[in-house]
């Protein structure tokens, strides 16, 4: 199992999410019937997670290990008690696959403070990095995509935070699309110099000052979905927000879709909307990457369910595939600050 090229292997925290092995194991044996060279490490409390694993004929199964812990964390857990008690957990047990080279991929739906902070203890973060932070690509105007970070890994964030994390953020978008030199924007309340929090202020200038980088300025939320920026860079808090609110209105906009429109025309509305929505809406997308990691963990929604679960598996063996980017160290350098 350590080639992974040809037999990539992911770890899977079972326990994570609201639902948890309900939806996490009948999501492996689907990722297992998509992709036939996967091969899955399923951590989990025996209890919970055996019957589910015989129901689903995943006992027996040679491209299957499941790893049995004693605890778990729960969602509503502080990260730093969540890192101090989580020996013996099922998202401390699937990270540490990653870290001991057993696994090439680790996906959690877990609290996402406590997958942050116990990632970033046993997998370290990459030279110039002191905090990884959640990154998801969005649609833009030009059915295109945009990258967005943070999500939701770090509320509060200084400066030099949000600067590698445009960094970081410009090694993936070129490393995903080819683009040599992608635009990078800071997510802000206006587009004037003297809007936003000193901290936004303090980077806004870093980032102008760095000839590596394409630096657009800001952009305000309405323009979130536009083709002005390639990377769009906030804190935790902002981004969460934003990205929610996008997949709420998504849901309201299908729902009142589908109790308007009846009979012949509704599957025709309903797939258009699909159509041009689909990158937005959680199952169809569901996966975030902690970039900045020297390994690679994906966080999986929360309230994901099985077809979200199993593309989140299904992401986190294409991310594997393409290879950790060279670029990280090359475009970050020493740590400047």
């Amino acid at each position: 199992m350590n080639n992974f090229e040809k037999d990539p292997v992911i770890s899977l925290d079972l326990m994570g999410g609201d639902i948890g092995p309900a939806v996490t194991v009948p999501a492996a044996k689907r990722a297992l019937l998509i992709s036939k060279n996967l091969n899955l490490i399923l951590t989990g409390r025996e209890r919970e997670c055996l019957p589910m694993l015989k129901k689903h004929g995943l006992v027996a199964s040679s491209r299957v290990e499941f790893i049995p812990v004693s605890n778990n964390i729960e969602s509503d857990e502080n990260p730093s008690h969540a890192l101090k008690h989580s020996t013996g957990t099922s998202m401390r047990k699937a990270i540490e696959q990653v870290a001991d080279a057993k696994a090439c991929a680790c996906v959690s739906a877990g609290n996402t403070g406590a997958l942050m902070a116990i990632s970033r203890y046993i997998l370290h973060t990459v030279p110039g990095v002191d905090r990884p932070a959640l990154a998801a690509f969005v649609p833009n105007e030009k059915k295109k995509h945009s990258l967005l970070l943070d999500l939701g890994a770090n509320v509060e964030c200084t400066a030099a935070n949000l600067v590698q994390f445009a960094l970081l953020g410009c090694s993936q978008f070129r490393r995903s699309s080819g683009v040599e030199k992608p635009r990078v924007a800071l997510l802000n309340i206006g587009v004037e110099q003297n809007k936003g929090r000193e901290y936004i202020k303090k980077a806004n200038d870093l980032l102008a000052a760095m000839p590596q980088l394409s630096y657009a300025g800001y952009i305000e939320s309405d323009s979130l979905f536009s083709s002005e920026a390639d990377v769009i860079v906030c804190d935790g808090f902002t981004g969460n927000i934003a990205l929610k609110s996008s997949e709420g209105l998504v849901r309201l906009i299908l729902k009142t879709a589908r109790e308007r429109y009846r009979g012949f025309l509704a599957l025709p509305v309903l797939m258009i909307l699909k159509a041009v929505m689909s990158k937005l809406y959680p199952d169809e997308y569901n996966g975030a990457r902690l970039l900045g990691l020297q390994g690679l963990v994906i966080k999986s929604h929360g309230s994901a369910r099985v077809k979200a679960t199993t593309n989140a598996i299904i992401r986190a063996q294409y991310e594997a595939r393409t290879g950790e980017s060279d670029q990280f160290l090359e475009l970050l350098g020493k740590n400047i600050f």
